[in-house]
């Protein structure tokens, strides 16, 4: 359907592009708040940019939602859309810390076909093809098959009393590094309650899926993207040994915090 690596070569220029604005690489940067708590910079603009003129032109009939591109209903109408995060984990990248990754997701039918993460600063490249496996840096990665939850490894910064039967390991700022860690065997578990955007998970979700890891909502429930609304409620990817243990762990509080209103 298209060209593989072309499409590899565009998202690794993209990642160029955010990390010659990257102020770890010594680079000064404007960043601002879209709304307090939001951040966004000019690489976002600028990778935003980039890539919709490229992937436009590697792909003309696919429809585009970015995070940074203002949404509008005509891409429900088209069978392939471009899902993109131009900088997912901006805040590690304000900061000058690495946790940062370029996201890219080709979807079909609400299905994501291919995806790509560039994380240069980290020197990682991450991509699947449905069907096909998924790598890091061309070695073939494998997910976790821990059976049980006591003991699984999670990002994160802190646990709440009922999650410290888990265990901490490091936490990127990126939600799909995050989702990564789990694809290559370094957590066994990543959760969250919130709302959140199909941009910052698509690629990453593959990754993870062509891995062999479970992937679902916040309620054990698959995925679909290009929505109306391009939201759905918390992410869980896991070991599949430890997937349904997850859930009925989280399913007190996922109940309880999907019942208030969205931000």
């Amino acid at each position: 359907m298209i060209d593989h690596e072309r499409f590899a070569a565009i998202v690794r220029e993209a990642g160029a592009i955010a990390h010659s604005h990257w102020p770890g690489a010594g680079h000064d940067l404007e960043s601002w708040e879209k709304k307090p708590g939001d951040p966004v910079c000019e690489a976002d603009l600028a990778v935003d940019r980039f890539l919709r003129r490229e992937l436009g032109a590697l792909l003309p009939a696919a429809g585009w939602l970015s995070e940074e591109t203002t949404d509008t209903p005509e891409r429900q109408q088209q069978r392939l859309i471009w899902l993109v995060d131009p900088v997912d984990g901006t805040r590690d990248f304000i900061r000058g810390r690495k946790g940062w990754a370029v996201s890219v997701a080709l979807v079909s039918e609400g299905r994501p076909l291919i995806g790509m993460l560039s994380a240069p600063a980290r020197g990682e490249e991450w991509i699947a093809v449905a069907g096909q496996g998924s790598t890091r840096n061309g070695h073939t990665l494998k997910a976790s098959t821990r059976e049980d939850l006591s003991g699984a490894r999670i990002p994160a910064d802190s646990l709440m009393k009922e999650d410290r039967l888990m265990e901490m390991v490091d936490k990127p700022n990126s939600i799909a590094l995050r989702v990564a860690m789990v694809a290559a065997d370094e957590a066994d578990l990543i959760a969250t309650l919130r709302w959140g955007f199909e941009w910052d998970i698509g690629a990453a979700t593959l990754i993870a899926r062509e891995a062999g890891a479970a992937v679902s909502d916040a309620f054990g429930r698959v995925f679909a993207y290009n929505k109306r609304d391009p939201r759905s409620f918390g992410l869980l990817v896991s070991a599949p040994g430890i997937h349904r243990q997850a859930v009925d762990h989280l399913a007190d509080r996922a109940r309880i915090v999907a019942a208030r209103p969205k931000d």
